[in-house]
């Protein structure tokens, strides 16, 4: 991939490069809605601690991340509307490409946060309704985004040898997220075939993601041990890999608490088994990736490492560990994970605190916004 001057924008020789009259619009990429996932992950991990946090704070959080969800949502739609040339080579450029999950992630993470945290302000009733739009709309682009995007992958992108990016995991992580958001909705359906539906079906978007990851992993590892470290721009996007694991940690841990309103007793034991069984091997790897992870982001940080948007990937999975965490400490009464969940979460708001910071900079200086140039 070519080496560009503005890396935030993760792009591939498939953009078009254009200078001078750009609309700042034009070089808004799904990219931007990390930091819609990151904001609203702050708010919902902080609820989900088994230590007080200040609602009020997390409320505040929340309130925030929809904000920013229907500012995106706006400048996005008026994207494809006027600069429609530069949305399709979105679409056709590797780089950036997969940041379309995030759109469903973002859906998701925020509607989630608004059944848990914003029914104070706007009402439960209100606070259902939004959810549920919300998780029917992620969960489709992100089922979608998950068939697509390695579709284009396979048949249109240009993908040459070593190229493979944690970046690769967006698509197919987005229906895990919906995994672990399906229960929230659980006890407000019909009690018999609703209950049981929502249940399996979040199991189904479990499977698909899960397996799906695990084609994904072996192809970025070997691509850091065969051709070294990430550009410099990328490094941060080593942090994705924690995405999945933290998320499905979180995903059987919220099933099993809902399992019993849903199936009969045996299977719900089972469900309840399984989140331990499966939490506790896939968040120890996940605090190994964390390791080597942060080793490689001081590397490069020693090198030179800018601030970009990828600096969001500090944010969304970290805090998927925290609730994966969380949901471990509640399953387990080890009071080992709830401190891991705290230090985690501790990680989280401090790096939610430097990616908005960076990205306020940014756009103040139009630098997040202009078009990419080529080194």
């Amino acid at each position: 991939m070519a080496s560009y001057a503005h890396p935030q924008h993760l792009p591939s020789p498939a953009l078009t490069v254009s200078r001078g009259t750009d609309s700042p619009l034009r070089h808004l990429g799904p990219n931007w809605y990390a930091a819609v996932m990151g904001t609203a992950i702050v708010a919902s991990a902080g609820a989900a601690l088994p230590v007080p946090v200040p609602r009020a704070a997390s409320v505040t959080v929340w309130a925030l991340s929809a904000l920013l969800l229907a500012v995106l949502l706006v400048a996005r739609a008026l994207h494809w509307l006027h600069h429609r040339d530069q949305a399709r080579a979105h679409l056709l450029d590797p780089a950036v490409a997969p940041f379309y999950g995030c759109l469903s992630m973002a859906l998701l993470a925020v509607g989630g946060a608004t059944l848990t945290l914003g029914a104070d302000v706007i009402g439960a009733r209100a606070a259902l309704a939004v959810d549920v739009v919300l998780f029917t709309a992620g969960t489709l682009v992100g089922v979608v985004a998950a068939a697509a995007i390695p579709y284009l992958m396979v048949t249109r992108h240009e993908l040459a040898p070593g190229t493979a990016s944690p970046v690769w995991l967006l698509p197919v992580v987005a229906p895990m997220v919906s995994a672990s958001q399906g229960p929230l909705l659980l006890p407000h359906l019909p009690a018999g075939q609703w209950r049981e539906a929502m249940l399996l079906g979040s199991y189904a978007l479990f499977g698909l993601s899960l397996l799906a990851t695990l084609l994904m992993l072996p192809l970025i590892f070997g691509r850091l041990v065969v051709h070294g470290p990430l550009p410099l721009a990328l490094t941060p996007t080593l942090f994705l890999v924690l995405g999945p694991l933290g998320q499905s940690t979180t995903a059987v841990g919220a099933l099993a608490d809902v399992a019993p309103d849903a199936i009969s007793g045996s299977y719900a034991g089972a469900f309840e088994s399984f989140a331990v069984v499966y939490g506790v091997p896939v968040l120890g790897f996940a605090l190994l990736w964390l390791a080597l992870a942060l080793a490689m982001v001081v590397r490069a940080a020693r090198a030179g490492l800018r601030f970009g948007m990828t600096w969001w990937g500090f944010t969304f999975p970290v805090g998927t560990c925290v609730t994966g965490a969380a949901g471990l400490a509640r399953h387990t009464g080890l009071a080992a994970y709830g401190w891991l969940a705290t230090a985690l979460y501790a990680f989280l708001v401090i790096a939610w605190a430097v990616a908005a910071v960076g990205t306020l900079r940014g756009l103040a200086s139009g630098r997040l916004l202009a078009a990419p140039a080529r080194a």
